[in-house]
């Protein structure tokens, strides 16, 4: 069966074993990495962006990506850590002046050199192709070897000065160990900014509290600094203005003020006040006259003379 014409097959031929593991090639990988964008596999151009994995964006795939509300939006390991544009940083990368680029390929029969990197490390002057391991700072941005954080260690960036800390350098394309280790800082770090922003608000509540209620029930005063003497006279000429001024020979108002708290009320007929202001009420004697003394047109009652 299957051997006419005399045919002898092989082992191999006849026996399927297990599929051997096709090998990546590691060029092909670097440049992949190092010369395209990780979302949308286009060549990368500024402004060029790096998440806090180390991953190297075209901003402007970001921002499509992060505006893209559609539910078809696919969410891969590269992008499902982008939450918000603050979570990459721009680059600054210093231009390799021995790459060309396209200005010599005009006709379009030039063969591209991808090995030859477009960017160097501005301190040491090593080619960004992914053969060195290069590293940037979350602080500000720039981009160098990591060969030059070793040679040159300082707590300052190399290129322009800013402060940073070991937890602001992230390693570029780094392996999976290194990956690891960044996932883990950036966990903590957003959790750390989480927490920072849940104790804020319980403070901010509780100075607005504290505000309504010092407005509600305002403490005493606090007396204005100045001379005993000048503060003892004002204290005392409060209490004199502060005192009633009806008194047994003095001059009546036409309205009676209010008794102080505490003090015997006093009837109407007892008061000091006008005959006229008397007779309005029950308590008067002219009140108590009968009703052939008082007659009048206005009657509660219907008179008949």
């Amino acid at each position: 069966m299957g051997c006419d014409g005399g045919t002898i097959p092989k082992r191999h031929e006849l026996v399927k074993g297990p599929k051997k593991v096709e090998k990546v090639d590691k060029d092909a990988e670097l440049v992949a990495q190092w010369n395209y964008c990780t979302l949308s596999q286009e060549i990368l151009r500024r402004p060029i962006v790096a998440c806090e994995l180390g991953r190297l964006y075209n901003k402007d795939a970001v921002i499509e990506f992060l505006l893209d509300k559609s539910p078809e939006k696919a969410l891969g390991k590269a992008t499902s850590h982008i939450k918000s544009i603050k979570n990459v940083t721009e680059l600054r990368l210093s231009d390799n002046p021995a790459w060309e680029g396209d200005k010599g390929n005009t006709k379009g029969d030039k063969h591209d050199d991808l090995q030859r990197a477009r960017f160097i490390c501005p301190v040491v002057g090593l080619e960004m192709n992914g053969r060195h391991r290069f590293c940037f700072l979350r602080c500000c941005g720039c981009v160098f070897s990591e060969r030059a954080l070793k040679e040159i260690k300082a707590e300052v960036c190399h290129t322009c000065g800013a402060a940073f800390q070991e937890d602001d350098v992230i390693v570029l394309n780094g392996t999976k160990e290194d990956v690891e280790v960044l996932k883990g800082r950036m966990e903590e770090r957003r959790l750390r900014a989480r927490l920072g922003k849940k104790t804020k608000k319980p403070k901010v509540a509780e100075s607005v509290s504290k505000a309504d209620v010092s407005e509600e029930s305002p403490g005493p005063s606090k007396p204005k600094p100045g001379k005993p003497e000048e503060a003892s006279l004002d204290s005392r000429e409060k209490k004199v203005n502060s005192a009633p001024k009806n008194t047994a020979g003095g001059s009546t108002s036409g309205k009676a003020g209010k008794p102080p708290c505490g003090a015997p009320k006093r009837g109407i007929a007892d008061s000091e006040e006008s005959e006229a202001y008397k007779s309005l009420f029950t308590t008067h004697s002219s009140a108590k006259r009968s009703k052939e003394e008082s007659a009048h047109w206005v009657t509660h009652t219907s008179y008949c003379f």
